[in-house]
């Protein structure tokens, strides 16, 4: 088995670098080791670290609505659906969460215990980025129902959901809302709820049909169709024979159950590390790029001792509100 030396930085809050869906994946094909001189970095969007290696192959990894910077990275896995020589590939975010597989089997199951559910839910923190139809339509369908709110976003439980896919398990609908609309982008918003036979009301990709059987859930293409996908929601809430018909319906088109999607990654990445490590290079190393690395890295810097900053202004405010109070009580 060859050897790899590997690296993951700039992934999001608890990214475990011994045990991520990558990392097990070239362990079962490859003799890894990870080492803070690498020979091959994998990053993602949440910081800039990757800017300190410079004499490795640099793999980006997309999972939020944005592009791969090739500018940065010598190959990317992200949403769209790009052709760049063989420096990329299409790998939604969806896939590493496990349980796709189960997908492409049959949907059998006692119809009384999926129709005796809660109604719908709706699972969400991040707000300040997101498109705000999130917001929109939780509270137009609230007006026929109580949505479950779990998450930070919007909560009316009085408490913060600790096992979302759990939770969904137990509501005949789910809101799937991506954060924005953008063609390719699909994320584990629609897939969850699938695994654990809840029908995902989802809005995001306008090609998610690419992805997975545009019969199997209910899709708000339009901004403007919120009041048709409410009434369709509460149709389907209110007549079981049509609800257990969609529940039914497979997740995955005939053709996509033949897309190999752990096949198509490793393929990609057994072609960058066949390569002479010079061979498989496709950064610059010198010209403008370097000099634009080089400034990106000085603000990435600047920006971390700002953030240094603010922390030791929250804590310091913290401590003195807390003197203050007590001086106050005494």
């Amino acid at each position: 088995m060859k050897k790899l030396k590997i690296c993951f930085v700039d992934f999001w809050a608890n990214f475990n670098a011994e045990n991520n869906f990558f990392y097990n994946l070239l362990k079962e094909n490859f003799d890894v080791e990870l080492s803070e001189d690498p020979d091959y970095c994998f990053f993602s969007v949440y910081g800039y670290k990757n800017l300190k290696f410079s004499n490795c192959i640099k793999i980006q990894f997309i999972g939020e609505n944005q592009v791969p910077d090739f500018n940065l990275c010598d190959y990317a896995m992200g949403f769209q659906n790009l052709a760049f020589e063989d420096r990329y590939l299409r790998f939604p975010l969806f896939f590493i969460y496990g349980g796709y597989d189960n997908l492409r089997n049959k949907r059998i199951f006692d119809t009384d215990k999926y129709l005796n559910r809660n109604f719908c839910n709706f699972i969400y923190s991040n707000h300040m980025y997101a498109n705000p139809i999130r917001e929109v339509f939780f509270k137009e369908l609230s007006k026929y129902k109580k949505v479950d709110s779990g998450g930070k976003f919007m909560n009316n439980l009085g408490y913060a959901v600790a096992d979302k896919v759990e939770f969904i398990r137990n509501y005949k609908f789910t809101i799937a809302f991506e954060s924005s609309k953008l063609n390719g982008y699909t994320t584990e918003k629609i897939f969850e709820p699938m695994v654990v036979n809840s029908i995902p009301i989802y809005y995001g990709n306008p090609n998610v049909n690419h992805d997975f059987n545009e019969e199997s859930f209910i899709w708000l293409k339009k901004e403007s169709d919120i009041d048709e996908v409410v009434s369709k929601v509460i149709e389907l809430d209110k007549n079981d024979d049509k609800y257990i018909e969609m529940l039914m319906r497979p997740c995955l088109t005939p053709e996509q159950m033949r897309i190999d999607w752990k096949g198509n990654l490793l393929s990609f990445l057994e072609g960058i590390f066949e390569k002479d490590f010079n061979e498989a290079k496709r950064l610059p190393l010198f010209g403008y790029n370097s000099f634009f690395q080089g400034e990106l890295a000085k603000i990435s810097e600047l920006k971390e001792k700002q953030r240094k900053v603010n922390m030791l202004k929250l804590k310091l405010g913290s401590i003195y509100e807390s003197i203050f109070s007590s001086f106050i009580k005494n």
